[in-house]
């Protein structure tokens, strides 16, 4: 069944009217709003125009409380031949013509700011900086700075500042340092298809590694003289180490665990692009509404990441993903695959709880999400975020940027890896 009348789903809902879209259209008559509607998850405009997901079969638009249902008979293969055809070849080339040229270098400048006279300690910290990451965050960066300058009738028009090109190294250079650390929390053998430094040089040298990377990032920022700036991306650093922290618990309360899970899932993957948006938007003079724009559509661009992220942990095999999966199970996390399928198969509030240490229980977490439809539901949410995020980048002027980034919020939700 579909997402069912519960205190947990209804705590959900009111969650995502605070952190995915604005509250009811006043123009929208009242009589074509369903509040339980579940592909609207609000108050929003009507239902009935699905247009970003066709093969959903539409709602029954009464005033009763009756949940709606899905023709979930194909829903997988139809939302996978959906997101599949959004891959096409001329959206990677667009978004490599818009950004190629200015993140072909990136990785080189990083290194060269990572100058430290030690040499084990350059060698390490230079490590993941090889160019094989999908350097998703700095190409948001590029993109959005050179959509929001475009906005303007100033000279540096759909041109992207230095200051702009040193953020989105700031961006990628604080992303990097995280992953460093995640992998010692994690004990995690591999990351992007080779061995982790922590299992290559050691947590300890992990740990300083990942350090010396967010100080010269830290310095970076400093350079850019801009407070704003710096106020904003301080934001993310804070949030990461409390995600990490929020992470490492989890609510016994389980009608609290989705409403955790969002906030974790923010705080740990949103912040950083939403606020790197937000702040390659500063630097370019945009006015606040432009601001506004652009951290919105980062940080849904941000929850759909995540939350594909943790499909692709079932779906993906360990070649593809470039780390080993269903990792999350194993670690003890529940995703919101899991979180879903909880409300089919009870028993796994049990093992949410334990954080799945007993024997067997990772093996029947996995079954459990596969014989559910939670992976479709956090497909489903996901693509509501990725709406979400191409209906705030379509308030700014068209632009060859701005079909990049909507582009690129489709292709977030049609990737494998």
């Amino acid at each position: 069944m579909w997402l069912r009348k519960t205190n947990r789903v209804q705590g959900f809902r009111n969650l995502m009217t605070v952190l995915l879209v604005p509250k009811v259209q006043p123009n929208v008559p009242k009589y074509l709003v369903n509040t339980h509607c579940s592909y609207c998850l609000r108050q929003c405009t009507p239902c009935y125009k699905l247009k970003q997901l066709p093969f959903l079969t539409k709602c029954n638009h009464s005033t009763s409380n009756t949940t709606p249902q899905i023709n979930s008979g194909n829903i997988r293969t139809k939302l996978r031949r959906y997101c599949t055809s959004l891959n096409s070849p001329s959206v990677n080339e667009t978004i490599d013509v818009l950004s190629k040229e200015d993140l072909s270098l990136l990785c080189s400048h990083i290194q060269k700011e990572l100058k430290t006279p030690v040499d084990e300690l350059r060698a390490i910290s230079r490590y993941h900086f090889d160019g094989e990451g999908k350097a998703f965050r700095p190409m948001l960066v590029i993109l959005m700075s050179k959509a929001c300058n475009s906005q303007s009738n100033q000279g540096h028009r759909k041109t992207i500042l230095d200051s702009q090109y040193r953020l989105a190294m700031i961006t990628e250079m604080i992303h990097t340092a995280s992953l460093i650390h995640d992998d010692v929390i994690d004990a995690s053998p591999t990351r992007r298809s080779k061995p982790t430094v922590c299992k290559i040089w050691g947590e300890k040298k992990a740990i300083l590694a990942g350090d010396y990377v967010l100080s010269v990032a830290s310095g970076l920022l400093a350079r850019l003289r801009n407070e704003e700036v710096i106020v904003v991306l301080s934001q993310v650093i804070e949030d990461l180490v409390r995600g990490e922290f929020m992470q490492l618990g989890s609510k016994e309360d389980k009608n609290e665990r989705f409403h955790h899970y969002l906030l974790k899932t923010y705080k740990k993957t949103a912040s950083l692009i939403s606020n790197s948006c937000k702040a390659a938007a500063i630097l370019g003079d945009s006015p606040p509404e432009v601001c506004d724009v652009a951290y919105s559509f980062g940080r849904n661009i941000g929850m759909a990441f995540q939350l594909i992220d943790d499909v692709l942990d079932f779906e993906s095999s360990s070649v593809t993903f470039g780390k080993p999966t269903t990792a999350d199970l194993k670690l003890g996390l529940a995703t919101a695959p899991v979180l879903f399928a909880a409300d089919k198969f009870p028993e796994l509030d049990d093992m949410i709880m334990r954080r799945f240490k007993e024997k067997g229980d990772v093996e029947k977490a996995r079954l459990a999400v596969q014989k559910s439809d939670g992976i479709e539901q956090t497909r489903f949410l996901a693509q509501r975020h990725c709406d979400e995020a191409v209906r705030q980048i379509k308030q700014l002027k068209s632009s060859p940027e701005q079909a990049a980034l909507i582009s690129l919020a489709k292709y977030v939700i049609s990737r494998l890896k």
